[in-house]
C-alpha cells in the first residue's frame, strides 16, 4: 500500500511498510507514528527517517537498561540511518528537504533503507 497517497504522513507511511519486519499491526504502526510527520510538525529531523529509525528500535530493541550491547546496536543503526539520508540528500531537516526533494521519493528510499538494514543486522 502506498500509504502516502492515502494521506498519511511521512514518518507512518515508513513505519507502517515495516510492519512485515517489526510484527506491529498496521493500525498501531499509524497510530504511533502520526505525530512524527513533518519533523515531529517543527521541521526537524525528517519523519521518514524517524519512521525507519522506530522500525529498526523495535527489529532491535533496548528494552532494558542494563544492556549495553543493545544500546550501542540501536545507538549504531540509528546513526547509520540518519548518515545514509545525509548522504543521499545531503540534508536530514524536513524543513530543509521540503523545498528540495519530493517526500514520496525520500518515504520510498527510507522505507527501502530500513529493510535493507533490518536484513542485514538480523543475519
Amino acid at each position: 500500500m502506498d500509504y502516502h497517497k492515502s494521506g498519511y504522513n511521512c514518518a507512518q507511511s515508513v513505519f507502517a511498510a515495516c510492519c512485515e519486519y517489526t510484527g506491529m499491526d498496521e493500525k498501531t504502526a499509524l497510530a504511533l507514528s502520526a505525530g512524527f510527520g513533518g519533523g515531529a510538525r517543527s521541521g526537524e529531523l525528517c519523519g521518514a527517517v524517524t519512521g525507519a529509525i522506530m522500525a529498526e528500535g523495535l527489529v532491535f530493541p533496548f528494552n532494558d537498561g542494563q544492556d549495553t550491547e543493545a544500546k550501542d546496536k540501536i545507538a549504531a543503526i540509528a546513526k547509520q540511518c540518519v548518515a545514509i539520508a545525509r548522504e543521499k540528500y545531503g540534508y536530514v531537516r524536513c524543513a530543509d528537504l521540503k523545498g528540495n526533494i519530493n517526500c514520496s521519493e525520500i518515504i520510498a528510499f527510507m522505507a527501502k533503507t530500513a529493510e535493507d538494514i533490518m536484513k542485514k543486522e538480523k543475519n
